[in-house]
């Protein structure tokens, strides 16, 4: 693997999110979060694990800026905690919230790496979630309001911006079947906050642009679906599948329609909101890690499809196959249906967990996730070679943090995190990296 493989212009970067590494949650005025309250609730974590302390960067972001400079990437993809800025998700802004990511910011750009603000990685404020959080559209009003008050404070320092991550993720695990915050198991009456938190995204995109932001864009996750049969019934739970992980987002945003599949469980008066939502956009950002397995439904599953295991490919500690070559059958197949309705595409998150140890030799082993970038990077290159337009690849993820329901025992950082001393350790993928994207390769 060898930079020169790619474009001189290409963006290399890694991400991180505020709730996962920032820790301090009851510092600085910040809010509770619905996190804050699944974690706190027996049995909703494993292990009993919470984000009170974390990686503990909002004490340490020096430290860990110092790490990205050594790392040399260009553009650093972190993320707003809404309850940090706004406590009760509404209202004036806390002081020492803003303060806070101001001194950041500045940190990251005198390192000289490009600011990328997530504004929402699914920390939603306590007090909107009591009075309906996503499943009422009020909360994407309450969120243009809060996008208003960073991109004021940011636009001149942030150089893209991405209003909410993987929106998917919070209505399939937070509301469908209550893995994730907020823990409610609506299954398909569920589809109405994905309905809301596009409507978000399209009136912060509009927020932003008015606050004078630069380039715009999302970052939904994805995924290939793949039946396991190839009867009729297989191909349409395939459809169906398609269409609520991944057309219920992209349609939208791309196209200004919804998958049919969808419209049945929609809010009334839904397409009156789609001029919003399809606000046009500088860039598309994709998160992937994984295809998924389905078929027809069994006896007695309420739903139109079944999931299935990927079967034949490694898996990663975290229980994903690993399959580079669906990343670029995501992308081709994304190039191909959207057409000239998509922006340029940058892979917002890739990354895996695997297991990893301080060794006697003091330095972290993880030749599988080294095996595992440098297999997705050769399949992001096939992409480009087939024509989609790649602008950038962005690692999952900077350092150890906390894995949501999973808590601590996941690890997909470039750096290791010791979570009793909160040293951070280097890995040998952090090393691959660094002489990928600073020294070539």
């Amino acid at each position: 693997m060898d930079r020169s493989t790619f474009p001189h212009e290409f963006l290399w970067g890694v991400s991180t999110s505020a709730f996962q590494i920032e820790g301090a949650t009851r510092e600085g005025g910040r809010g509770t979060s619905v996190w804050d309250t699944f974690a706190a609730t027996p049995g909703k974590v494993a292990r009993g694990e919470h984000a009170d302390v974390a990686a503990d960067h909002y004490h340490r972001y020096q430290e860990d800026v110092a790490l990205l400079a050594e790392l040399g990437v260009d553009a650093y993809r972190m993320s707003f905690a809404w309850p940090r800025i706004q406590p009760d998700g509404k209202g004036a802004p806390n002081a020492e919230g803003l303060d806070f990511y101001d001194r950041l910011i500045d940190a990251i750009c005198e390192a000289e790496i490009a600011p990328v603000g997530t504004l929402y990685h699914w920390d939603t404020p306590q007090p909107l979630e009591d009075a309906g959080g996503w499943l009422v559209r009020d909360t994407a009003e309450r969120f243009a309001e809060y996008a208003s008050i960073v991109g004021e404070r940011f636009a001149d320092r942030v150089h893209m911006w991405i209003p909410l991550n993987e929106p998917m993720v919070t209505s399939i695990y937070g509301y469908a079947i209550g893995e994730y915050a907020p823990g409610k198991t609506l299954l398909l009456d569920a589809i109405p906050t994905a309905h809301h938190q596009n409507v978000a995204h399209g009136l912060a995109v509009r927020a932003l642009r008015a606050a004078g932001a630069g380039s715009i864009g999302t970052a939904n996750n994805h995924s290939p679906v793949w039946t396991t049969g190839d009867s009729a019934d297989d191909r349409g739970a395939a459809s169906w599948l398609d269409a609520l992980i991944n057309r219920l987002y992209a349609d939208p945003v791309l196209l200004g329609t919804y998958p049919p599949e969808m419209e049945p469980h929609l809010p009334e008066r839904y397409a009156d909101d789609l001029p919003v939502i399809s606000e046009e956009l500088d860039f598309y950002g994709v998160n992937y890690y994984e295809p998924q397995g389905v078929s027809a439904p069994g006896p007695g599953n309420p739903l139109p499809f079944e999931l299935r295991p990927v079967e034949g490919y490694p898996m990663t500690t975290n229980d994903s196959p690993v399959v580079p070559h669906a990343l670029r059958e995501l992308l081709v197949s994304m190039h191909e249906r959207y057409a000239a309705a998509l922006p340029p595409i940058y892979i917002t998150e890739n990354g895996c967990s695997t297991a990893d140890e301080v060794a006697d030799d003091g330095h972290v082993h993880d030749p599988d996730r080294v095996e595992f970038l440098a297999g997705h990077l050769r399949a992001l290159r096939f992409a480009m070679d087939d024509g989609v337009d790649v602008r950038g690849y962005f690692v999952w993820s900077l350092m150890d943090n906390f894995e949501w329901s999973k808590g601590y025992a996941p690890r997909f950082g470039l750096v290791h995190i010791d979570y009793a001393t909160q040293r951070r350790t280097p890995k040998d993928s952090f090393d691959w990296y660094r002489r990928l994207v600073r020294d070539g390769g």
